[in-house]
């Protein structure tokens, strides 16, 4: 069933709604909705509601079923990362949003290949962000991840006392065969706020390495050198397996 995300605006009464533009074009035109289709409507990211299409000329769909519905990883975790190449970043808004990330921020850094201008991150940003929602949609998920592009390095480690923990995925790490930091450090993790640093394609700056090592853990991601859109995806699906399925089963 498609999911839509909507704000209260858009409830024309207690038990109406009504898609907005870009919401009606994809339902009519894309998958040519009929009467009596059903689609599923989260409402301002909490609230999960089925809807049944009753009138096509004006769109309005009416709400026949709602639920509360915990699909979302238990911990917030935030993926930063610099500007990479063609559609790399593109592919790391959709897939850590696959993924459960809360946030995706994305940093200016010495060694990234390339550089924007604000036009040119502006028009980034809106992109980005409409990956985002699509995914969520996608991957059934009760929220659209943040997409944020920071002017400057130290904006984000100005953040730093947002998150309970940060982990700096730090390639020289994983050369000398350090291969325990990270699971010890999340097994020993009771916060909710989990930031993670990743490098550009040219790898962290010794520079910024000084600078994220005073707010956060150097941490190895195995023994094999991983591609700046790939380490976010692995830190991701590990840190699902251990705050979900693992514990999951440790507690059933």
């Amino acid at each position: 069933m498609q999911r839509y995300f909507i704000n209260r605006e858009q409830l024309t009464d207690i038990s109406s709604i009504v898609p907005d533009e870009a919401q009606a074009h994809h339902m009519l035109n894309v998958l040519r909705m009929k009467p009596e289709s059903r689609v599923e409507f989260v409402l301002d990211e909490q609230e999960l509601l089925i809807a049944e299409l009753v009138s096509v000329q004006p769109l309005s769909f009416q709400i026949i079923e709602r639920f509360e519905s915990s699909v979302e990883l238990p911990v917030q975790i935030t993926i930063a990362t610099s500007f990479l190449k063609g559609e790399k970043l593109e592919l790391l808004a959709q897939k850590t949003t696959e993924l459960g990330v809360s946030e995706l921020i994305i940093s200016p850094m010495k060694r990234a290949v390339v550089k924007w201008n604000e036009k040119k991150r502006a028009k980034k940003l809106a992109r980005l962000q409409k990956i985002a929602q699509e995914a969520s949609e996608q991957s059934h998920r009760m929220k659209v991840p943040k997409m944020t592009i920071l002017n400057h390095l130290n904006d984000l480690l100005l953040k730093a006392d947002d998150y309970d923990l940060i982990l700096i995925a730090y390639e020289e790490k994983a050369k000398i065969g350090e291969q325990s930091q990270f699971s010890q450090l999340l097994k020993a993790f009771r916060g909710q706020r989990i930031l993670v640093i990743c490098g550009p394609e040219g790898g962290l700056d010794l520079s910024e390495v000084e600078k994220f090592s005073k707010i956060g853990e150097l941490v190895g991601l195995g023994p094999r050198i991983m591609r700046a859109e790939t380490a976010p995806l692995y830190v991701l699906s590990a840190m699902s397996f251990y705050f979900e399925l693992q514990k999951g089963g440790e507690t059933a």
